[in-house]
């Protein structure tokens, strides 16, 4: 496969972002090779700093980088020939099939919906991050900051959508589904939870548990955490910041290394119609090496056609119908 980077997106690009590819360039096999986009004379001169050997990769030169603070929408379609433009180009014409950046993630949010667009029936794409468990398993918490603000109906699709990620990518056969909130009780929480318990507790598209809370995250309570995204990017960085805090203070563990965003490298955009990866903007060569690895597998999972096949089966008991407790 054809897996295309970035390289002029993140903080620390595109000395990190190079690296990175050039780590992840050794992890995979022959027949895949990475595309990287942006300034061809930056790549060029990067790769010769690592002493890598330039045949090994495809360069795509884009003279253009929409840069960290621009507005989304503006920088997208003011700049087509931008490492993020030119790259979901390339993935709408099918010349790569995945795309990831560390860049601007409202911009990486624009291309998807616009060049590739959304899966027919979701109402909005979301995001996830993994949530490391006592037990040695993952948990998904969707969605993460690309929505906050939602609707009942969003969240039901946040069920499902985490589910087939949860299933496909982390072999999690039958995932549990718990929809985050500050009571385990039906009528608790604000409006928009107890409106979106009442419609996931009669869906029996994917395995719903009822209200789980934020000490349940790291049980085996449930395997996909639904919430709005306001809520979940709070929850994320609060995670992020705690465990940057241990590190600093030398607290970790095995168990606590995992909350290493390195680890996971970048979060696919789940429902829309190809492989998009949105890493975090400061990420290392390290967590872009990942991000490029986990795009592979998010590829080969085929999560895009397993959430187009269960929007279309969207009726009660055929995305799984061996829906039991």
């Amino acid at each position: 496969m054809n897996i295309g980077i970035d390289v002029m997106g993140g903080d620390y690009a595109p000395q990190a972002t190079i690296a990175g590819a050039i780590l992840a360039q050794k992890e995979l096999n022959g027949s895949d090779r990475i595309v990287l986009i942006g300034n061809e004379t930056i790549i060029h001169e990067q790769l010769e700093a690592h002493d890598a050997d330039v045949s090994l990769f495809d360069i795509v030169h884009a003279p253009d980088v929409i840069e960290m603070g621009e507005s989304p929408t503006r920088a997208f379609t003011k700049k087509p020939a931008s490492s993020i433009g030119i790259g979901f180009k390339m993935l709408k014409t099918k010349e790569i099939d995945a795309f990831s950046s560390a860049g601007n993630t409202g911009a990486m949010m624009v291309g998807s919906i616009y060049s590739v667009n959304s899966v027919q029936g979701i109402i909005r794409p979301a995001t996830t991050s993994i949530i490391p468990k006592e037990n040695g398993s993952v948990g998904v918490l969707i969605d993460v900051g690309t929505n906050p603000d939602c609707k009942p109906d969003v969240m039901v699709q946040f069920g499902l959508l985490g589910s087939i990620y949860a299933k496909h990518v982390y072999g999690i056969e039958h995932p549990k589904v718990g929809l985050l909130n500050i009571g385990e009780e039906e009528d608790k929480g604000n409006v928009l939870c107890q409106s979106a318990f009442r419609m996931m507790k009669d869906n029996s598209d994917f395995h719903f548990k009822g209200n789980v809370e934020s000490r349940d995250f790291f049980k085996d309570k449930v395997d996909v955490f639904v919430c709005d995204g306001f809520t979940g990017n709070i929850v994320l960085k609060n995670m992020e910041a705690m465990f940057r805090l241990m590190v600093k203070r030398g607290l970790t563990d095995d168990f606590f290394a995992r909350f290493n965003y390195e680890k996971y490298g970048g979060t696919p955009i789940l429902g829309i119609n190809s492989t998009v990866l949105i890493g975090h903007g400061i990420s290392n060569d390290m967590a872009i090496k990942n991000m490029i690895i986990h795009s592979k597998q998010v590829y080969e999972a085929g999560v895009t056609d397993h959430i187009r096949l269960a929007m279309e089966q969207y009726t009660r008991g055929r995305f799984f119908p061996d829906n039991e407790e």
